[in-house]
């Protein structure tokens, strides 16, 4: 897997390089790539919202004066939000031929962030019925990290979004992922210091090597 670190990159050029780099992998041009990147503060609509936005709360004016902007996409999942501090990660991973199971992907994904978690003392777990990464205890849980996947002949796109430094605020103004009744955390509030994204980084590298057992070659910061 080649790792690619980006760096902050606007929402739309993430989309255009994931769809370019699709094409790659479906032709052979290209082998299995892993984009670890940050956005400009944005929330983005899954299919299941993208001609509702029933789940954003707050005002276009409310918006426009913090500065996010909207963004329809073609990934599963619901409203979430990304911005400065936040780990994406979008792999583009060929699922063929031993790997063609949606809800497996899924569950290796949370399994890469559980294990990059621990690594910093934060335990991780799933939640029934419900995908990404949750820590607290039973009846007070918190998502630490988001998943949302778009898969196309089994080409993988889309990803994880893990909270590592950023403004927690900003999900106030939306219902996160459609989950009212559970709030959001960060691997900072609940460390109560300062974590590097790049030492995250590579503890999510390290986790993607341990669950897709394959060795990555990771490429400098740009």
């Amino acid at each position: 897997m080649d790792v690619k670190r980006l760096g902050q990159i606007d929402y739309q050029a993430g989309l255009d390089l994931q769809a370019a780099l699709v094409e790659d992998r479906r032709a052979g041009r290209i082998g299995d790539t892993l984009l670890l990147l940050e956005h400009p503060p944005v929330i983005t609509l899954g299919v299941k919202t993208r001609h509702g936005a029933r789940h954003i709360i707050a005002s276009d004016g409310e918006l426009a004066r913090q500065g996010v902007i909207v963004h329809e996409t073609g990934r599963g999942g619901d409203a979430t939000y990304h911005g400065p501090g936040q780990l994406v990660g979008y792999p583009i991973l060929d699922l063929k031929p031993d790997r063609c199971d949606v809800h497996k992907y899924v569950r290796d994904l949370e399994e890469v962030l559980i294990l990059a978690l621990r690594e910093f003392g934060i335990e991780g777990a799933r939640l029934k019925g419900l995908s990404g990464v949750w820590v607290g205890a039973e009846g007070r849980e918190r998502k630490i990290a988001a998943i949302g996947v778009r898969i196309s002949r089994w080409i993988t796109s889309h990803g994880f979004a893990l909270n590592v430094a950023n403004d927690l605020r900003h999900f106030q103004l939306i219902v996160p992922c459609g989950i009212a009744d559970r709030g959001v955390t960060s691997m900072e509030s609940e460390l109560g210091r300062n974590v590097s994204l790049i030492q995250i980084e590579d503890a999510v590298v390290r986790g993607f090597e341990s669950v897709f057992a394959g060795a990555t070659h990771a490429s400098a910061r740009s």
